[in-house]
């Protein structure tokens, strides 16, 4: 494996969640900010051992949908069910860190901790019986133990997503939810990174809901697509969502060579807003909501 990228290893360790168990129901979800219509009736269900990816052109709410199901704002209308004391990881999509802050990459994981690890025994370096061999797991197949006393500040595009995965993973969550997670990442890092969010979902039984705009890579990788503008516009499993005329108008003529989902289709529910394409696996693309 070359430096740099994720080491696989085959580790025995127990499921962290029980298989197909509901961690996620989010119940006709409507959000309005100033008299702005956000989100619109919108349902999901996560359960454990699923991969469920959104995808949607700017403005369609992914963002907002992400903030409501991790409970950080409220829903105007509707309501989200979580299993009792769920445990979620998080990684968004970027993260500025003030360029003057003193942070190692180290120090950086250890805030990710429930149970962050008191300054005095950072100090003495007592921090052994705070990372859990699984924790020292996650570390070293993202392949980033030579990072961490690296100040925070100079790690590369690739390394940094590598480092935000690993946060995530710190808490060993039940459900991991990753907004554009391959950001920044060259080609062969994403369908690494990918192969790996695949193999963590196997291992773990994890239920993992995703934001992507990466579709070549990503649909490939997921159990369920939910395909967002203000409304569900359509959704299903791998075979024909591709070939609706409603997500073509989003996604470009291109989006046809992508025909691996099983689609379930509203054409009452599917008005797609003109004017709204994104572009098939740019990975230099930024999403605005």
């Amino acid at each position: 494996m070359q430096s740099g990228r994720i080491s696989y290893k085959i580790w025995t360790i127990p499921n962290l969640a029980t298989s197909m168990s509901l961690l996620i129901k989010a119940d006709h979800i409507s959000q309005t900010f100033a008299q702005n219509e956000v989100l619109r009736a919108v349902s999901l269900e996560i359960h454990a051992g699923e991969i469920v990816t959104l995808i949607g052109p700017n403005g369609a709410g992914k963002s907002t949908l992400l903030k409501i199901i991790l409970q950080l704002i409220k829903p105007t209308k509707g309501h989200v069910k979580q299993k009792p004391n769920l445990k979620i990881g998080f990684m968004p999509q970027k993260i500025q860190i003030d360029p003057t802050l003193p942070m190692t990459v180290k120090h950086f994981l250890e805030l990710g901790l429930f149970k962050p690890i008191p300054l005095w025994k950072r100090l003495f370096n007592f921090s052994a019986d705070n990372t859990t061999s699984t924790q020292s797991i996650f570390i070293e197949e993202l392949n980033i133990s030579h990072l961490l006393e690296q100040p925070i500040q100079n790690v590369s595009g690739g390394e940094m997503q590598r480092i935000l995965l690993a946060r995530a993973l710190m808490r060993e969550p039940e459900l991991l939810v990753l907004d554009e997670p391959v950001q920044g990442v060259d080609l062969q890092g994403q369908t690494e990174l990918y192969h790996y969010i695949n193999e963590l979902r196997e291992r773990y039984n994890l239920g993992i809901l995703m934001v992507s705009h990466d579709l070549h890579i990503v649909m490939k990788n997921t159990n369920k697509v939910l395909c967002l503008n203000q409304h569900v516009c359509c959704s299903g499993t791998p075979q024909s969502v591709s070939k609706s005329p409603e997500f073509i108008a989003i996604f470009g003529d291109s989006a046809e060579e992508l025909a691996i989902y099983e689609h379930h289709h509203d054409d009452h529910n599917c008005e797609i807003a003109h004017g709204h394409h994104n572009h098939l696996g740019d990975a230099e693309h930024k999403e605005h909501h």
